[in-house]
């Protein structure tokens, strides 16, 4: 049964009766059956399925009406608010006052009747009251009556919508940390307060050892087990072994790596989800899961220095397919950097695509590319650019192998088919594991992402004092020749995946080259989505009340609540004054 919170839309009416109110009823109301229609039409749940809006039931031209609609509203698990009005109206008797909703208000640009003039106003209210709301309101004057909705002003509707729905989908999920704090990494050091304070999610945690239990324990699908064996050896390729004669296991061992890492996958999934068939075989409290959104594996040091790594299981864990067949990706964070994480998961909930997890490893200047390599870097990668690599955890999809009209793409699960899963997993090879980095052994992903697809990376960090701080950079993945592209990602450890990345540069700042992009970034990981979204996270980010210290996103796609406007005249000056003052979204 579907679950997810709904679009509640509140049609807001001119309360006098006696030929004003009666003249606008059904021209309000069919407002918000046009703006409903568009989000049916336009969004889905991570489950694919379409958005589900609420409707008010009657127009709401007053008090009564406007507490009838909230109450209505907690009834149907509403977790975005959406007034529309074509006229006049009064604003602070009509307004929603509930501070947890991410809330707008599209006011119709119309001349027969104000509908601006109470965007205006109700916008006024909200700033006075401290309820931060998003203005939306067309560039083009309508006729009264008009039922098609602006290009522009789809745009704002529906980038409130995805980043509203995102806020409100994290609210009451967790995050699972396995294990703790990975090589001194400060993204693994789980701050559950930001967690909380911001995202209104709680954290669950389960010691490392808890895989190993399950395993010696059998505490897991049996059936489902054999399913995946059969999968994995059919699907996923072995590659060479690199590692010194004198420690490359026999082929014993592999096969129990093998065995071992297909457990950790089905593990770490009923960690964070639950799975019935547990229930069965008596273990019902462990059927339960922790009812994660997005989860992190500690991994390195304590575990990888004597099992095999989570490679296979965070890879195939964070892709859209699987032994089960194609199905939404979980968000899985490498080395429980729950910060990036989170940041895996903001691109997820506005996209519903798979995320590729990557250490921001290495900038390469022109220079430096044509003295090792020969070839003097061109076209999209004339400026240098970034190469993305960690251990295998990425997401398959992120090879790029699922297409649109002879284009790279990553899609939802929803839209891919059985021969693009497949070639993502015949684009991916499983090498064994680096024995100097992972003791234990296991298996890492190696693939090379194609180049040319619109991609965003942003990145959630933690500064003391100032509290959360979401980078953003839009640009595309790049191709390099084939021998370059060997010689430059054989100098890091060629079993694992690379996307080479060129950041869009605008000439100043954090921009103003590839260098500075990488210079700028915080920590040492990236989350990677298709897509251009930096608009769509800097809109969830202020919902938030996370301040965007690093983006290059043009200015005309900034879409912030209207009382953003009133800490100066400087944009992401006044982003971080906004923030500052309303404090964080639940605190």
């Amino acid at each position: 049964m579907n679950k997810y919170p709904k679009v509640g839309i509140r049609p807001i009416i001119d309360g006098r009766l006696g030929g004003i109110r009666e003249s606008l009823e059904d021209t309000t109301m069919n407002m918000a059956k046009v703006v409903a229609a568009l989000f049916k039409q336009e969004l889905k749940y991570p489950d694919g399925s379409p958005v589900e809006c609420v409707i008010a039931d009657s127009c709401i031209g007053g008090v009564k009406e406007a507490a009838a609609c909230a109450e209505k509203f907690r009834d149907n698990n509403v977790g975005v608010s959406l007034s529309v009005t074509p006229c006049w109206c009064y604003g602070s008797e009509t307004m929603d006052m509930d501070p947890l909703l991410p809330k707008a208000i599209w006011g119709f640009n119309g001349t027969e009747r104000p509908g601006a003039v109470y965007l205006a106003a109700t916008l006024a209210g909200h700033n006075q009251k401290g309820l931060p709301a998003f203005g939306i309101y067309g560039t083009d004057v309508q006729d009264l009556g008009d039922a098609v909705i602006p290009a522009d002003v789809k745009e704002k509707l529906l980038r409130f919508a995805k980043s509203g729905l995102a806020v409100a989908i994290m609210k009451g999920k967790s995050y699972l940390a396995i294990g703790t704090v990975s090589m001194g990494i400060a993204g693994s050091i789980v701050d559950a307060d930001f967690f909380q304070d911001y995202l209104g999610m709680r954290n669950e945690y389960v010691d490392s050892s808890e895989v190993l239990r399950r395993i010696q324990q059998n505490i897991f699908d049996q059936k489902e087990y054999e399913k995946a064996l059969q999968w994995t050896k059919k699907y996923c390729l072995e590659g060479e072994d690199f590692n010194r004669s004198e420690k490359v296991k026999s082929r014993e061992e592999k096969d129990k790596d093998w065995e071992f890492v297909i457990k950790m996958t089905l593990i770490i999934r009923d960690l964070m989800i639950g799975n019935d068939a547990l229930v069965k075989i008596g273990y019902a409290e462990e059927a339960q899961g922790h009812n994660a959104i997005v989860s992190g594996f500690q991994g390195q040091r304590q575990w990888t220095d004597f099992l095999p790594n989570g490679d296979f299981p965070e890879a195939i864990l964070n892709s859209s397919f699987d032994w089960n067949g194609i199905r939404a990706p979980y968000m899985v964070a490498t080395e429980n950097d729950a910060l990036n994480g989170v940041s895996m998961l903001f691109n997820y909930l506005l996209t519903n695509t798979a995320q590729i997890f990557a250490d921001v490893r290495t900038y390469w200047s022109p220079e430096a590319v044509e003295r090792v390599s020969g070839w003097k870097p061109n076209n999209l990668a004339e400026a240098g650019f970034i190469h993305l690599i960690n251990s295998g955890s990425a997401t398959l999809d992120g090879t790029g192998r699922q297409t649109v009209n002879g284009k790279p793409v990553m899609k939802p699960f929803w839209s891919i088919d059985e021969q693009e899963a497949e070639e993502c997993l015949k684009a991916t090879t499983w090498y064994p594991a680096n024995l100097d980095y992972f003791r234990g052994g296991g298996y890492s992903s190696n693939f090379l992402t194609k180049g040319e697809m619109p991609v965003t990376m942003c990145r959630l960090n933690l500064v003391k004092g100032l509290g959360p701080v979401l980078q953003i950079a839009e640009g595309w993945t790049v191709d390099l020749p084939e021998n370059v592209h060997k010689v430059l990602d054989e100098r890091t450890d060629r079993t694992w995946p690379t996307t080479w990345f060129v950041p869009r540069l605008n000439g100043s700042g954090a921009f103003k080259d590839v260098y500075s992009v990488m210079s700028n970034w915080g920590a040492n990981h990236g989350a990677i989505s298709y897509g251009h979204i930096g608009a769509d996270l800097i809109t969830l980010a202020s919902m938030l009340r996370i301040p965007v210290n690093m983006h290059n996103v043009a200015s005309s796609d900034i879409f912030r609540p209207s009382a953003w406007s009133s800490f100066g005249m400087d944009t992401e000056g006044s982003d971080y004054r906004a923030c500052q003052v309303y404090g964080s979204l639940y605190s």
